[in-house]
């Protein structure tokens, strides 16, 4: 097993509630086994400006453990490869300069924790020699190779919570509700707060949706005396034949921002239903916030495992909860795949035995 003395740790892609009880994990188990922690700032960037990065101790971490964020920024800038980078000392090819610095830096290891973006990138660095170890991080719970990552709890819990108080006005003034909920890709907020929050249909990006079908369902709801209805719309959700509602084109290091899902739906609910609709967009609420005690737990399990598959010279791996284990995830086996919810999921059947629609 390789010697170990100074490890990196980094956090990158958007943020979710749990990142600083995974720092607070690493620092802590790392400094037990005699190991320094260096904190780098704003995801890869910190290893391009040496100033952005800083010995962690265990004091530093103290009382981080229920904050959500990230005491050492992040950065979602797409892919850094991309094109060079300038700074004070000149233009850098940023893959070389990473590079550079980790060995200037005298780094035995990195643990990178972060979206599908973050580990691809991570990945691309270990095949360029670095070791490292990857911890999945996600609210969209749509990392390939792990049952569940961090901050998934937390934004199910929020949105549930949302849903709940939205029941109320929405019986009140007996309106059709559409609550826009994160999922770009994969469906799997907007199910478990769906359900969890007792919604009347459920729109994701796995099932594109025939909007007069939801709007027939909602219809047959009134008939039995419903005069309210709740719709949960996943950002990524989209109508056959149509496309995603993008408020910004995809640009150089940035990816396509999603939004006006819920919007777009619910005009054409109203339209069809005849009835007052109104849309609410939870957006970052989702990812702001205490974590949960479920995600504080999988989150320093993960931060502690993390250091022990370091030591043990596992690198090029990523954490994975495969419950009641937590295992090594070749990140090879990780990277380009996206963990969709199934068709055959059982809480996605049990949804629509309920009677809860899909638009299909």
């Amino acid at each position: 097993m390789p010697t170990i003395k100074k490890i990196g740790v980094l956090t990158g892609g958007g943020d979710a509630p749990g990142l600083n009880a995974v720092i607070r994990a690493v620092v802590k188990t790392a400094t037990n086994a005699g190991v320094t922690v260096i904190g780098i700032e704003d995801s890869f960037d910190g290893l391009i400006y040496p100033e952005r990065s800083r010995v962690l101790t265990p004091r530093d971490v103290t009382g981080i453990l229920r904050l959500g964020g990230t005491i050492l920024g992040t950065v979602n800038r797409g892919d850094p490869f991309a094109e060079p980078i300038e700074t004070p000392k000149g233009t850098f090819n940023y893959a070389d300069r990473v590079l550079e610095m980790f060995q200037q830096m005298e780094l035995d290891a990195l643990i990178c924790i972060g979206g599908d973006g973050t580990l691809a990138i991570a990945h691309e660095f270990y095949k360029k020699g670095i070791p490292l170890v990857g911890v999945p991080k996600t609210i969209d719970n749509d990392i390939y190779g792990t049952t569940s990552c961090f901050g998934f709890d937390t934004a199910v819990s929020f949105a549930t919570e949302a849903i709940d108080r939205l029941h109320t006005t929405a019986e009140a003034h007996r309106r059709i509700m559409l609550v826009e909920v994160m999922g770009r890709y994969a469906g799997w907020i907007a199910l478990h707060a769906g359900v969890a929050g007792g919604a009347d249909a459920i729109l994701i990006p796995e099932i594109p949706y025939d909007v007069a079908k939801v709007a027939e369902s909602l219809r047959a709801r009134e008939e039995r005396g419903a005069r309210f209805s709740i719709v949960v719309v996943a950002e990524g959700a989209r109508p056959i034949g149509g496309s995603l509602s993008v408020v910004e084109e995809a640009h150089i290091g940035h990816a396509e921002r999603l939004g006006g899902a819920a919007k777009l739906c619910g005009d054409e609910l109203g339209r069809l239903t005849g009835k007052e609709t109104r849309h609410v967009v939870l957006g970052h609420l989702q990812r702001g916030g205490a974590p949960t005690a479920f995600d504080r737990t999988l989150a320093t399990r993960f931060g502690g495992k993390a250091v022990e598959l370091i030591l043990h010279g596992q690198f090029g791996k990523m954490v994975a909860n495969h419950p009641p284990d937590l295992v090594p995830v070749p990140l090879g086996e990780v990277v380009g795949r996206t963990k969709l919810v199934p068709l055959d999921y059982d809480l996605l059947q049990t949804a629509r035995m309920m009677g809860v629609s899909f638009g299909d």
